[in-house]
This record gives C-alpha cells, structure tokens and sequence, in this order.
C-alpha cells in the first residue's frame, strides 16, 4: 500500500522528476529518529531546524551544506573512562543526519546553547525568478481609434 504510481505525474507535469526521485528516496531510506529534531516555519520564507545534541559539544558538530543538501554530523569523542551503567537513557552516539534542501534556500546561521543546535535557513528566490507583471500597451489598431476621436472633437 506503500507503492505510488507516479506516471500520471510524468504525462502532465514537466520538470517534475527530481521531487519523484525525492519521494522514491524517502520511501526508500527511512529516516533515523536519532536525534530527535524539529522543522519550524519561522515566517513565510524563513525555516529552523532544532536538534537537541544532549551531551555533545560545539567541536563534535559538523554541519555541511552542498547545492541542495544539508548534512549534520556528530562524532563523539571517547573519553577512555570505563563505566558500567544500570540504565543508559541518554544514546550520545554518533549520528549523520541528512536534509534536502528546496531551490533557494539557504543556511543562514547556526547555534548551539544547552544541548540545543539551532540551524537557521532562508529561502531567497533571484529577482529575476520572481512573479513580475507585464504590462499591456496599446497596439496598431488603437491609434486609429484616437485619430477618429481627434477628428470627431
């Protein structure tokens, strides 16, 4: 029940192919909860991913952005101290974390404070890939029009 049939897709739509390749990779790769995180939507072109990192420190953290990819790394360090626990609540791991980006958008900043990465995007659409109107002149015919006005008054 998990199949999508993306043909309709494919005779109406053009240009389209890269967001089903997106959706066949995330049906594909199931994404880790490892960290837990949050997508915020900031305000209408502004986004912020919140990971909370619990004992992670600022150089363990690698946060990478390539064309159209985010990719946030943690590599824990070992400490060489042998500990034997009753109960292992909190993971530390190491963790590769993946995110597509959509055209435009752009990481603007990241903090860390109390555990918490704070990564801030935007998304900034080229003005000449904004909506402009075009405006309509008058043509040939409408000349003849306002000769005959002239003429009449």
């Amino acid at each position: 029940m998990r199949n999508f049939d993306l043909a309709p897709l494919y005779r109406s739509a053009i240009g389209f192919d890269r967001l089903a390749q997106l959706l066949n990779e995330q049906r594909a790769d199931a994404q880790p909860s490892y960290p837990p995180y949050n997508i915020e939507l900031v305000s209408d072109d502004k986004y912020r991913i919140v990971m909370a990192l619990a004992g992670f420190s600022r150089e363990e953290i690698d946060i990478i952005t390539e064309r159209d990819s985010l990719h946030i790394t943690g590599r824990k360090q070992k400490d060489g101290v042998e500990r034997t626990f009753l109960h292992r609540g909190i993971a530390a791991r190491d963790f590769e974390q993946r995110f597509q980006l959509a055209n435009h958008v752009k990481v603007t900043g990241a903090t860390f404070e109390n555990g918490m990465l704070t990564i801030d995007l935007v998304r900034e659409v080229p003005e000449a890939l904004k909506p402009r109107k075009i405006e309509i002149e008058s043509g040939a015919g409408n000349t003849v029009s306002a000769l005959e006005q002239r003429q009449a008054a």
